[in-house]
């Protein structure tokens, strides 16, 4: 089922996601909510959704990028279910990039992130999980994990200059991003999640 979507100014979005119970993730609810999600995600050509995005402060996200429309030249993120993730920067390294967001329509700005993160969560079957994500990757995961600690990537933005419309964004700003992302999809690396793997 697509779920509706929180979008900024709803108070959902901006509260901190309680954790969920392990023993929650095996019920048919939880397991609903997951498939809805996706869904959702799916519908609305997102690359990442978090649960207070549709109106449930649990935490909980979902992330993948397969022959995605908008991110042509990205590197391919399988679909993955974080449960209560934890995300640990791997260097001091940052990079500025384009982002938007299903909760903020519309809109368009450049964020600074880590470029590597690793990241400790529970799987959609409760198995444990712990990897290494980088560029794009790590980027979307950090973006996730900010909904669940109720932010929204504007509060990450060094300077709103950037920001922008999508349709003037497409007009001025995606060739530069296309034309990066070319560059970079020989070097992108991407480390699956690797189950039962120690937090």
């Amino acid at each position: 089922m697509i779920l509706k979507v929180a979008r900024l100014g709803n108070p959902v979005v901006r509260q901190t996601a309680r954790e969920v119970d392990p023993r929650e993730i095996s019920s048919a609810d939880f397991q609903r909510l997951l498939d809805d999600m996706v869904e959702t995600m799916r519908e609305y050509d997102g690359v990442g959704l978090a649960a207070p995005q549709v109106h449930v402060p649990k935490r909980v996200a979902v992330l993948e990028v397969t022959d995605h429309p908008r991110y042509p030249h990205i590197e391919r993120i399988p679909l993955t279910f974080l449960i209560n993730p934890v995300v640990v920067p791997v260097g001091e390294e940052t990079e500025e990039d384009w982002e938007g967001c299903l909760s903020i329509p519309e809109l368009r700005g450049k964020v600074p992130r880590f470029k590597a993160v690793r990241v400790s969560a529970l799987g959609r079957q409760g198995e444990k999980l712990e990897f290494v994500a980088r560029n794009f990757h790590a980027r979307v995961i950090q973006h996730e994990v900010d909904h669940l600690n109720g932010m929204v990537y504007l509060d990450r933005m060094k300077d709103l200059r950037s920001l922008s419309y999508l349709l003037e964004w497409q007009r001025y700003w995606m060739d530069d991003l296309t034309v990066r992302g070319k560059a970079k999809k020989g070097k992108a690396h991407v480390e699956a999640p690797s189950k039962g793997a120690s937090s």
